[in-house]
């Protein structure tokens, strides 16, 4: 049985194009979009991400490093996509479409624009004027002037960039650690989730931070990872005497 799912809208870089040209051409694209400036200084996570960032949620006007990985991309424009936040993916020709519905990232309000080549940044830069949220995975370096014009944009459209490299003056970076998958045993099984520790570092934090997460769940989406179990010490009740069994509680 296939899945039905909501297309979401392409836009493709053209490689002749003047850069007046392109931009006007986006702007043309995206103009029944067209949003005023945003006041609400943060956009929301799902709660299982809740204690990774400095803030309680994505910062407007913000920029933050995460490493390649599309499960944790996915995890972070759930919420704002769902809320009714218009979000954007520039220069990720392989992502996986229907994994993005999967955590819930709302297909309807999603921008691809799979190969931008070496105007990546120019993209980025347009599509601020009207989408809040904008996940990029740089193709070439940038100079340092023009990322500082980046930030000066994203301040003052309060949009908040999600770049799959190092970038400079970064709200915080984010990785994916300690990954364990579920469902295989020998020889047999499928894979049914994956249990991941989740870190954050910034300049606004005194000491990295983690959480333990399914990542994706069950469901496909991400979910906060069920506490481990732990052997205590063997409950002392007249039904158990001289039977051996061992009791165990959840870790605190």
């Amino acid at each position: 049985m296939g899945i039905a799912l909501s297309a979401p809208t392409a836009l493709h870089a053209e490689s002749t194009p003047s850069r007046a040209q392109e931009l006007h051409r986006l702007r043309s694209e995206i103009s029944r979009m067209q949003r005023r400036r945003s006041d609400v200084p943060l956009l929301p996570i799902d709660p299982a991400l809740e204690g990774l960032l400095p803030d309680d949620g994505l910062r407007t006007g913000a920029a933050y490093s995460l490493m390649p990985s599309p499960s944790l991309l996915g995890a972070l424009l759930s919420a704002p996509s769902q809320k009714g936040s218009w979000c954007a993916v520039i220069g990720m020709p392989t992502l996986g479409i229907e994994a993005m519905a999967g955590f819930g990232v709302e297909l309807s309000r999603l921008i691809l624009v799979p190969d931008p080549g070496p105007r990546w940044l120019t993209v980025a830069s347009a599509l601020s004027e009207v989408v809040p949220l904008i996940a990029v995975h740089p193709r070439s370096r940038v100079s340092d002037a023009d990322i500082q014009r980046m930030n000066a944009r994203l301040r003052d459209r309060a949009c908040t960039l999600l770049v799959t490299a190092r970038w400079p003056q970064s709200e915080a970076t984010l990785r994916v650690e300690e990954t364990e998958w579920h469902g295989l045993g020998d020889g047999w099984g499928l894979l049914a989730d994956r249990t991941v520790t989740l870190s954050s570092t910034s300049r606004r934090l005194e000491t990295p931070r983690r959480i333990r997460v399914r990542l994706p769940g069950a469901l496909g989406r991400v979910d906060a990872a069920p506490a481990a179990l732990r052997p205590v010490a063997p409950l002392r009740l007249p039904a158990d005497e001289g039977t051996g069994t061992e009791h165990w509680a959840v870790a605190g």
